[in-house]
């Protein structure tokens, strides 16, 4: 990976998100990094230069690079650019430059707006407040800091989540996909045959989930929980199923809970097994 300066020079005065989510960036790349802010970059300073100077990680200059969307690159774009495969991978850091960066680098080349640049917008000094633009910016980036480590922190526990997952769906049996621990799994099972997810619930006991269809097919559930099952008590959902410990039904019919495992993917079994049988009647 390219060598961070001890010392990185960006701009003063306002301050936007670009710029913040930039020294962020190079914060949790390189702690401990310095990052002064200056109005102009002395002829003699060697080290990294963002958001001034027309540099490599500048983007006010004439033909500063646009991204094959048309979405026009703004320093923190630039940097991510540099260092983002780094620490997700090329298709993750891809998929973080569409969701997370590309909205703050379009604002700070439009103006378009939106709430993440709206509330690092709010740090700069009001006009009559007297605050030390130097002291709010740092401010700014310490929040821009715990919220990118967040993201990134996500993304790489998704790409955790993948090898237990992959696992699970190899052991898979009649549709069912069983976790033995709770971790997002919904990106990695919706293209394959898996119509229920059964997994420890994060409110105690266990759940069972119906899987969505791929969002290009319309999302919608694969195969729902019964309608009659919608809303019933405890006591009721076990006289309809037999199923002793099942407690809950989503009235949405995507999401059922049950005390133990084996009832939880009982409750998925069942469900197809209605819905077959509702075929075959509807047939006949």
């Amino acid at each position: 990976m390219r060598e961070i300066s001890d010392v990185v020079l960006t701009h003063a005065g306002k301050f936007h998100a670009d710029d913040v989510f930039a020294a962020a960036l190079l914060r949790i790349l390189k702690p401990g990094v310095e990052i002064r802010r200056v109005y102009q970059v002395p002829e003699d300073f060697t080290g990294l230069v963002f958001d001034i100077g027309w540099g490599e990680f500048d983007h006010h200059q004439s033909g500063a690079p646009v991204r094959e969307n048309g979405v026009p690159y703004a320093a923190f774009g630039l940097l991510w650019r540099e260092f983002g495969a780094s620490i997700l991978g090329r298709t993750e850091a891809q998929r973080l430059d569409e969701r997370f960066i590309q909205p703050i680098d379009l604002d700070d080349n439009t103006g378009c707006g939106g709430a993440l640049p709206d509330l690092i917008a709010d740090f700069n000094p009001l006009w009559d407040s007297g605050a030390d633009p130097d002291q709010r910016f740092l401010e700014a980036v310490e929040l821009a800091q715990k919220v990118l480590q967040n993201r990134l922190d996500s993304v790489l526990a998704t790409g955790r989540a993948y090898r237990v997952v992959k696992a699970a769906m190899k052991a898979m049996e009649d549709h069912i996909v069983v976790l033995d621990v709770y971790c997002p799994w919904k990106p990695f099972v919706t293209k394959g045959p898996a119509r229920f997810v059964v997994y420890p619930s994060q409110r105690g006991g266990w759940s069972g989930q119906c899987v969505p269809f791929p969002a290009e097919q319309g999302g919608g559930l694969k195969q729902p929980f019964p309608a009659q099952w919608a809303g019933k008590t405890a006591g009721e959902l076990a006289a309809l199923t037999g199923i002793p410990t099942l407690r809950f039904c989503h009235n949405n019919h995507f999401l059922v809970s049950a005390d133990t495992k084996e009832d939880a993917r009982a409750a998925c079994v069942l469900a197809m097994e209605i819905a077959r049988e509702a075929a075959v009647a509807e047939e006949k």
